[in-house]
Order: structure tokens, then C-alpha cells, then sequence
């Protein structure tokens, strides 16, 4: 019964972990849209319905600290910034995929 105890500690730590990377509100829709190639920020905020400057700095930056995307700048003047996904991003690429469908499945959008 211990053993069983552990592992479901175990388990919970790992799903509170996942949570705090992309348990976010934006987190999702940012690896979403990243998942089709690199884009520059004014991209991310384009395309990324009601998500503000401040926000998606945040996200950006939770992101690439957890190594789940890459920042690339360029010197230009001014600075160019490009955001694109690492393995361990892409990775999540047919989960997303997976809760789309499930949400398209069960009508997620009517309740």
C-alpha cells in the first residue's frame, strides 16, 4: 500500500509539474502557432486572438526557460526576434492535435 501511496505522489508531482509549463492560458495557442514554422513576435501577437504585449512576453519567456522553445536574435536595428519550437516542443505538436479533435469530438466550444 505504500508503494501505491509513492506512485500516486509520484503522479501528481509530474502532472503539477506539465501543469505549471502549460497550464497557462496562452501557453497552448503560442506552441500551437509555432508548430507551422518560426515567427517574429509581432507574428505571435497577430495571430494570437486577445492575448496582450505583456502576456506574451511572459509566455515567451516561461516557454524558452522550460526549453520548450527557441529564441533567435538578429542585430538589426532595430533587434529582429525569432521564436520556433525545440524537440522537446515539438514533441507536444500531436497532443495539441489531440485535444483539438477531442474538443472537436465532444463539442468543447457549446458549453
Amino acid at each position: 500500500m505504500a508503494i501505491k501511496n509513492n506512485v500516486k505522489v509520484e503522479f501528481k508531482c509530474t502532472l503539477t509539474d506539465i501543469l505549471s509549463i502549460l497550464g497557462g492560458k496562452w501557453s497552448i495557442p503560442v506552441i500551437y502557432n509555432l508548430c507551422s514554422g518560426k515567427k517574429r513576435f509581432s507574428e505571435l501577437e497577430r495571430i494570437i486572438p486577445n492575448i496582450n504585449t505583456r502576456m506574451l512576453v511572459k509566455e515567451l519567456k516561461n516557454l524558452e526557460k522550460t526549453g520548450i522553445i527557441n529564441r533567435e536574435a538578429f542585430a538589426t536595428v532595430p533587434i529582429t526576434v525569432e521564436y520556433s519550437l525545440t524537440e522537446k516542443g515539438k514533441a507536444l505538436e500531436p497532443i495539441i492535435e489531440d485535444m483539438l479533435e477531442w474538443g472537436r469530438k465532444y463539442q468543447v466550444n457549446k458549453l
